[in-house]
């Protein structure tokens, strides 16, 4: 396959799906990681409709070992090596999320899925990205996952404070450095979207998706030489 590869989880609807869009558009091959069949399906034909062939769906479920390593052997008959991996799967857990009265279980659905599903699914596809001449991971992150803005009263969004969500998306900021440093020849970035109207938050969002995609496919789209290890909005460098 001569176009260059990605793979990108979450990819059905909202921020996932419009980075498909984009990268489709921008010549890539995308396979859109979902964890519906039917939904997966559906977002295909969109595409599809929209000219854009190059997009196939990948069954996937962060959470599931086993639907992970079955979608690792799909892509490997079909590939040699996969370019970009897009983190974007995540889910907010049931909102508001105060620190005393949320429940425990709320942290492990959280957890399971913004943290330990990237994870899981890097753990499982970086052997297929090695031989990439350029590979790139993004992790989709949040600026509430940044205790700078959070300790700033002028923040915007400084009131904004959840039990597990935001706190999910330090601990996948964190994440993010420890696997820059050891993949030393893969560029690796944690990616803000911002606060984008999407399912994710009833639409309540000032962004677009498109406007929420753009930094997405921005790092997932840099050479050789570009950043990595870092924390990146639209607006430039988010304080960790």
């Amino acid at each position: 396959m001569e176009k260059q590869t990605v793979l990108i989880t979450g990819a059905n609807k909202g921020i996932g799906l419009e980075t498909a869009r984009q990268l489709a558009n921008a010549g890539y091959h995308v396979f859109l990681g979902c964890r519906d069949k039917h939904r997966g399906d559906e977002a295909v034909s969109l595409l599809h409709s929209e000219g854009l062939k190059d997009v196939e769906m990948v069954l996937i479920d962060v959470v599931d070992d086993q639907s992970v390593q079955q979608a690792f052997e799909q892509l490997s008959t079909k590939i040699d090596y996969l370019d970009v991996l897009i983190n974007n799967a995540g889910i907010p857990g049931s909102i508001p999320q105060p620190v005393l009265d949320t429940p425990i279980e709320t942290y492990k659905k959280v957890y399971e899925v913004n943290v330990f599903g990237v994870a899981r699914v890097t753990k499982t596809f970086v052997p297929l990205m090695q031989n990439s001449p350029n590979p790139r991971i993004v992790n989709v992150t949040s600026d509430l996952g940044s205790l700078g803005l959070h300790s700033d009263p002028t923040w915007r969004h400084y009131e904004v404070k959840t039990a597990a969500y935001g706190p999910s998306k330090s601990a996948l900021n964190g994440y993010t450095i420890a696997l820059a440093y050891e993949l030393k020849n893969f560029r690796v970035n944690a990616v803000n979207p911002g606060y984008t109207a999407t399912d994710f938050n009833n639409n309540q969002g000032y962004k677009t998706v498109a406007e929420g995609a753009a930094p997405i496919v921005e790092k997932a789209m840099i050479d050789k030489d570009g950043p990595t290890g870092g924390y990146f909005s639209d607006y430039g460098v988010t304080p960790w």
